[in-house]
Formats: C-alpha cells, sequence, structure tokens
C-alpha cells in the first residue's frame, strides 16, 4: 500500500481561515434573517426570485435556484426561481448586440415586476453586470437583494438588503455565501407547509 503523503501545512491554514470568516457569519444573522424574509414574502407574494452572477457566483445563482425550484430538505412545492446565467443564446445575443454589462439587466427588464426579488451576487462587489442587473430592477420595482464581501459597498449601496462577509479572499467568501445560502433556504422551506410529513436528508 502506498504512503500518503504528509499534508501541507498550507491545507490547514486555510481551513481554519474559512472556520473564522464562517464562524463571523454569527454576527450577521439579522442580514440572513431578513434576506430570507424578503425572499419569503415574495414567494408568499407570488412573486419570482431572479439571480445572477458571474463565475463562482454564477454557480451559486444556479444552487440556489436548483434547492428552491427543486427541494433543500423538505418535500413541498416547487418554488418560482429563475438563475439568469443559464440562457448561453441570450447571453451571447445581449452581449454581441449590446454589452456584456447587460447581459442580466435586459432578462430583468424582461421578467421582473413589482413582485419579484433580484438577486445579486458578486464577491467583490463591483461586478458592472451584476450592478446593472440591481438597478434594472429598481426601475421595475423589484425587490433587489445581494451578497458580496467586505468591500462591496457598491453593490450593497443598490440594495434592499445585502449581506457583506466580513473578507476580502474571493475563496472564502464564497464559501460563507454558500452557508448564507443555506441557511435561507433552510427558512423558506420552513415557512412554507409541507407536502408530506418530515423531511429527506439524502441529497444527491
Amino acid at each position: 500500500m502506498t504512503a500518503r503523503p504528509p499534508h501541507d501545512a498550507h491545507f490547514l491554514t486555510q481551513l481554519r481561515e474559512s472556520g473564522v470568516v464562517i464562524a463571523a457569519l454569527a454576527e450577521h444573522l439579522d442580514t440572513i434573517a431578513a434576506i430570507a424574509a424578503r425572499l419569503s414574502a415574495c414567494l408568499a407574494a407570488g412573486g419570482t426570485i431572479y439571480l445572477c452572477g458571474n463565475g463562482g457566483s454564477a454557480a451559486d445563482a444556479q444552487h440556489v435556484a436548483a434547492e428552491l425550484v427543486c427541494k433543500f430538505l423538505r418535500e413541498r412545492q416547487p418554488l418560482p426561481a429563475v438563475a439568469l446565467t443559464c440562457n448561453t443564446s441570450l447571453l451571447t445575443a445581449i452581449a454581441n448586440d449590446y454589452d456584456f454589462t447587460q447581459v442580466f439587466a435586459r432578462q430583468v427588464r424582461a421578467h421582473a415586476g413589482p413582485k419579484d426579488c433580484v438577486v445579486g451576487i458578486s464577491t467583490s462587489g463591483r461586478s458592472r453586470n451584476v450592478l446593472e442587473a440591481l438597478a434594472a430592477a429598481r426601475e421595475r420595482g423589484a425587490a433587489t437583494v445581494g451578497m458580496t464581501g467586505a468591500d462591496g459597498h457598491e453593490l450593497a449601496a443598490a440594495c434592499d438588503e445585502c449581506l457583506l462577509v466580513p473578507s476580502s479572499s474571493t475563496p472564502r467568501i464564497q464559501e460563507a455565501h454558500l452557508v448564507a445560502w443555506h441557511l435561507i433556504c433552510d427558512h423558506v422551506e420552513r415557512m412554507l407547509p409541507a407536502t408530506t410529513p418530515g423531511t429527506r436528508e439524502g441529497r444527491s
């Protein structure tokens, strides 16, 4: 049997850094709860949640949409959530005919209204296409929610509710965003009546 190489101390350093940032979310639970309440209110009013981001944040947008449309832990009716990052024909057409800064905003103007909520995710808080989407949401009368890092004040200013993870490290911010989203998805589901008793922990 081949011996495993000794682990790199850098692994342990990164794990500890991640733990510190995630633990610091405890100081931001009021904001997380406010985001959860706003999204729950949107869904209760018959609205749709639209999510956008770039790169890893695009993956987060798609992840959250999947948790809401499919399920997180509880059997329930599907919830209307759309990741604006998925339609490559739309994204490339808008980027080609207009500008990449408009790839989400034009979709928001096409679909979002006063009952809806537009969520912008950006670790830097400076992603222009996300900021344009939030501006378009406000034009349409939709609620706005954001997730960003410690320096994301521009994005926070464009949102009704915004979580600023207390870190400037992109990986640490993304890890904390995922934890926060799981808390939010759990809250949203708990606010809804289950279609069958109990929960299912098994997930793919």
